[in-house]
């Protein structure tokens, strides 16, 4: 079902305007950021905001998905380009010019619901082995205080990780997490735990690109919460 991930799938929107070209990179991360696998669009909340900031910022681009790792890398390394959604943490403050926020996402520990155990704290998790993804705010987040996570490299594959018991529980996006449940037909089967981080996710650019772009896009972004385009965005995806 995932195999398309491992191709980036390109679309491009010639505006017409000045400057250089913006490369945007993303993943698949339902609700934010869906591939389809027939035809290879590219939609979500987020990436909808997205597209809507570029056309109205005149912003010539292209936009292509990739494996989370990859995508993140290309806009560390590669002037002119930005990824989304990304988490806006104190480790990757520095990396990146920041336009957003785009979405909320809180992240929420996941277990099976037959599982007799429940934890309720973070700490009472240390004994057990988490499941995240590569590169992925949650895990690094998890891995850095200490606690056992096991990667993988799409999120929806520790869905069937926890219901083989791989894994003890899973962190993830609440919103990500309750999609991919649904989606691989688990609802009532993978509970919520707690949630225990509240995040925001951005587009996260380059810090080669010129400030006045990013400064304008924030601006914008800014226009589209107050004119409820955001929020009319975010309804066709309840």
């Amino acid at each position: 079902m995932y195999r398309h991930w491992l191709a980036a799938v390109a679309l491009c929107f010639p505006l017409g305007v000045a400057g250089e070209v913006l490369t945007l990179t993303t993943e698949e991360a339902p609700p934010f950021n869906m591939v389809d696998s027939r035809t290879g669009v590219i939609s979500g909340i987020a990436t909808d905001k997205v597209r809507e900031l570029m056309r109205r910022a005149g912003e010539t681009h292209t936009l292509a998905a990739y494996p989370w790792s990859r995508a993140y890398l290309m806009a560390q390394q590669d002037k002119d380009t930005c990824v989304f959604s990304t988490t806006r943490t104190p480790e990757r403050e520095n990396r990146f010019q920041w336009v957003g926020p785009l979405v909320r996402n809180d992240w929420v520990v996941f277990a099976r619901a037959d599982d007799t155990r429940r934890p309720k704290t973070l700490e009472e998790l240390r004994p057990y082995v988490l499941g995240g993804y590569r590169d992925d705010a949650v895990g690094v987040f998890l891995k850095a205080r200490g606690f056992t996570v096991d990667f993988t490299s799409y999120d929806a594959q520790n869905v069937q990780k926890l219901m083989l018991k791989r894994i003890d529980f899973w962190a993830t996006g609440e919103p990500s997490g309750q999609y991919l449940i649904r989606q691989n037909g688990y609802r009532g089967q993978i509970v919520p735990l707690f949630t225990f981080h509240h995040t925001e996710l951005y587009l996260a650019c380059n810090p080669a690109i010129d400030g006045q772009r990013i400064e304008r896009l924030n601006r914008l972004l800014q226009v589209m919460n107050q004119d409820g385009s955001s929020a009319a965005i975010e309804r066709r995806y309840q």
